[in-house]
């Protein structure tokens, strides 16, 4: 069987500047809960990736990733955002 992945349409979302600064957050967030995850499997350090060895370069804080790294962050936390916002849900802050 294909799997054909069909994500909501976000396309028609348009995010306010306000959430703009909250999808940084996300992005930082994603990252923090994906480090602790692989850590909590066993991966460390390393200068390369090595499923093998369980290594990856990417086990550093999130201001020291490199942008491409950091854009699939953001681009995780803006879907999530938008799609939040697509399903008639609000997002304030108190």
């Amino acid at each position: 069987m294909e799997y054909i992945p069909q994500p909501v349409n976000t396309e028609d979302v348009v995010l306010a500047e306000e959430l703009l600064a909250l999808q940084e957050e996300i992005a930082k967030n994603v990252h923090e809960v994906w480090a602790q995850g692989r850590i909590k499997e066993g991966w460390t350090y390393g200068e390369k990736r090595d499923h093998a060895l369980k290594t990856t370069p990417c086990l550093i804080p999130y201001e020291d990733l490199p942008e491409s790294e950091k854009e699939y962050d953001r681009n995780t936390a803006m879907e999530t955002i938008k799609l939040i916002l697509k399903l008639g849900y609000t997002i304030e802050k108190k």
